[in-house]
């Protein structure tokens, strides 16, 4: 059953991109066709039929879509992701290693401000 949805998912989509290619649009594309084809749709020209027939194909495209998916889920019972095996590894720590700040408080540590002469800092 998926096999034969798998094939008409293939035609359906077929038939969507000729019925796309085959609509006029403001620029004709590929949509160059006799002027005998119009009279075969009526006085407006094919634009009706085609963009209705691609609407039903879209239709039948989403429906045939969910139909696949949902026989695939029945038919599968088992995931890939379950499938996925986490190997430990113990030579990576858990936890990052975050280098030590020293403490602000200590003197020791700070270096001093360089001394600047008297007679440089006076204004005269």
């Amino acid at each position: 059953m998926i096999a034969l949805l798998t094939v008409l998912q293939f035609i359906i989509v077929i038939v969507i991109c000729i019925a796309v290619l085959l609509q006029k649009s403001s620029s004709i594309g590929l949509g160059t066709y006799s002027g005998s084809n119009e009279s075969l749709f009526g006085a407006k020209g094919p634009a009706g039929f085609l963009a209705k027939f691609t609407f039903i194909m879209g239709v039948l495209l989403i429906a045939n879509t969910i139909g696949l998916g949902y026989l695939y889920n029945h038919a599968k019972k088992d995931s890939l992701a379950e499938k996925i095996k986490v190997e430990s590894n113990a030579s990576v720590p858990n936890t990052p290693i975050v280098p030590s700040i020293p403490n602000s408080t200590s003197s020791s540590m700070v270096p001093n401000a360089p001394k600047i002469p008297n007679d440089i800092n006076t204004t005269k």
